[in-house]
């Protein structure tokens, strides 16, 4: 393992507490709280290095499909559950199991609530089921995206209330999850592992645990540094985003290619990086993780962070820009938009996985359908999909569906696509992804 630490905190003190569940037969090394995207790797690359683990999830479906050795998310295959099962892996809605783990990580979700920022109702619950069966010695990290100051401000003190104390009766840490869904290059082990601790000892300990998992761990000079580190990336990411799309829509407008202006910027071996349009941006980070930031922003210091605001509002109407385009395009095939059938190419959010979450494919068919367009899709990875609880009609013959249709729209280019044939058999085609440059062929 590599250890990188921040230079004014040296290597810290000795590991906090006893790592060990003395006289416990059933004692586990980690036990995971939510077992989705983020929390179902973590357990499955824990347990593929010897640890034991017990899974926590509120879910019965989802702990039952699990003990019947069934995955429910991409990245972690029905295999990998049975390894995940051989090796002694059990998942279970029962919050007791906690007190069988010498570290409890928290990988529950954190939506947008309605004032804007983080909705902290999962995290809550979860720090209080910790909590209810706290153990000295215990590693508790949190891992759920949320704004700088929650691991110390609403996690610590709901811990706290049982009467022990962070960084003398056991440990607590922030560690940002990075989990990249679909990406097989960086897993969790080869991705580094930023970790901040509520007290130097507590960083120790929680260095020390993913040590055991990851190839490299970057300690942070506490937990506000390592949350704030996960926003940074992320809006980052959004800001780059918004950058080049408001660029493919000025680009337009100058009769500039703006694909190949980027093309061309990208050659330089220093100070780019290259970012692409889109029809809007989609996943569990992108469209959500900034809004966390520019809420802590608001509401601590009283006004706005003014690049986030603005990355929000040009992401946003994206999906209103396309569905425009659209319409342009069947007027120049002297067709309205009302009336026209639609056939939408890729509806999730990211390449060849199946997740939807925040994909802008909802927007873009509801503003379709609010014009009175007939609107169906097609996804390889998707076999039902719904808008507003409204079924989307799926289109089952993919050939027959683009000759058919009066415009298909590709707003996911998966690698299952022959994006040549596609081009060649569709009636009209507006390429959202750049990814078809021939005649005929409308492109972002």
């Amino acid at each position: 393992m590599q250890v990188e630490r921040n230079q004014h905190l040296g290597d810290s003190s000795e590991p906090l507490g006893d790592e060990r569940q003395e006289g416990r037969p059933d004692a586990v090394e980690l036990a995971v709280i939510g077992l989705g995207y983020v929390g179902l790797p973590l357990a499955r690359e824990a347990a593929s290095v010897g640890l034991r683990v017990v899974g926590l999830d509120r879910d019965p479906r989802v702990v039952t499909r699990l003990n019947s050795g069934r995955s429910h998310i991409d990245d972690v295959s029905d295999r990998d559950v049975r390894r995940m099962r051989d090796a002694g892996f059990t998942a279970s809605t029962d919050g007791a199991c906690l007190a069988r783990a010498q570290t409890v990580v928290i990988c529950v979700p954190t939506p947008l609530g309605e004032d804007g920022g983080p909705d902290l109702g999962a995290v809550v619950s979860a720090a209080r089921a910790v909590a209810g069966h706290l153990q000295r010695g215990q590693l508790v990290v949190l891992e759920s995206t949320t704004y700088p100051g929650t691991t110390e401000e609403v996690v610590r003190p709901l811990l706290e209330e049982t009467g022990l104390r962070a960084g003398e009766d056991f440990a607590l840490a922030f560690s940002p999850e990075r989990i990249d869904p679909g990406n097989t290059q960086h897993g969790l082990r080869e991705t580094p592992k930023v970790v901040g601790g509520c007290t130097p000892s507590c960083a120790v300990r929680a260095v020390a645990f993913y040590g055991k998992i990851v190839d490299t761990v970057v300690q942070a000079r506490g937990t506000r540094e390592a949350e704030m580190a996960k926003l940074l990336e992320n809006t980052y990411r959004h800001v780059n985003i918004a950058l080049v799309n408001e660029l493919a829509i000025i680009s337009r407008e100058l009769h500039v290619d703006v694909w190949d202006a980027i093309r061309c910027a990208g050659t330089k071996p220093f100070g780019f990086q290259a970012f692409r349009p889109s029809p809007g941006v989609g996943g569990h980070c992108i469209p959500i993780d900034p809004n966390y930031l520019s809420y802590k922003v608001r509401s601590s210091l009283g006004h706005e962070f003014r690049f986030i605001e603005l990355a929000q509002e040009i992401n946003r109407r994206m999906p209103e820009y396309v569905v425009r385009r659209a319409q342009d395009l069947l007027n120049s095939a002297g067709r309205p938009l009302h009336g026209s059938r639609v056939l939408l190419l890729g509806i999730t959010y990211k390449p060849d996985v199946a997740d939807r979450r925040e994909t802008p494919a909802v927007p873009v068919a509801r503003l379709l359908k609010e014009r009175k367009a007939e609107v169906a899709f097609h996804d390889p990875h998707v076999p039902l999909w719904s808008v507003d609880g409204v079924a989307v009609p799926r289109a089952g013959d993919l050939t027959a569906a683009l000759r058919e249709q009066d415009l298909t729209i590709l707003l996911q280019d998966h690698s299952a696509y022959d994006l040549r044939a596609i081009a060649d058999t569709a009636r009209l085609l507006f390429d959202t992804r750049g990814r078809i440059f021939q005649p005929g062929v409308e492109v972002l």
